[in-house]
This record gives structure tokens, sequence and C-alpha cells, in this order.
């Protein structure tokens, strides 16, 4: 079997670094797309509470008026 030339082994392992390279590249960019949609999971979360909390204290408000103006009548 013939050796590779020094240049031929060069190219090859460049290549590889930079397949992992790549990959790794690749990886970091999965991760941040992950904790920006956790992120934004977290904010819709918190959206949808505070909008629970506002609809519960509105309709404490207009339970609070309809018994004054049931019983002032």
């Amino acid at each position: 079997m013939q050796e590779k030339l020094g240049w031929e082994k060069q190219k090859e392992e460049e290549a590889k670094e930079e397949a992992g390279k790549k990959r790794e590249e690749k990886g970091k960019k999965k991760k941040q797309k992950k904790e920006k949609t956790m992120e934004v999971k977290k904010v819709v979360e918190e959206w949808e509470i505070w909008d629970e909390e506002e609809e519960a204290v509105k309709s404490e408000v207009k339970a609070k008026k309809m018994m004054l103006e049931k019983f002032h009548k």
C-alpha cells in the first residue's frame, strides 16, 4: 500500500477539522434556538397568567357593581 503524501494527509485533517467545527457551530445554534424558544414560552406563560389575573379582577369589580345595584333597588 502506498502512503499518502504529506499534503494529502494535511488536506484530510483540515477537512475533518472543518467538519468538526461545523458540527460544533450547528450544535451551538440549536442550543441557542432552544434557549430562545424556552424564553419565549416563559414570556407567553407570564402573559397568560397576567391575562387571567386581569380577567379575575374585572369579574370581581363587575360582581361588586351588580351586588350594589341589586341591593340598592
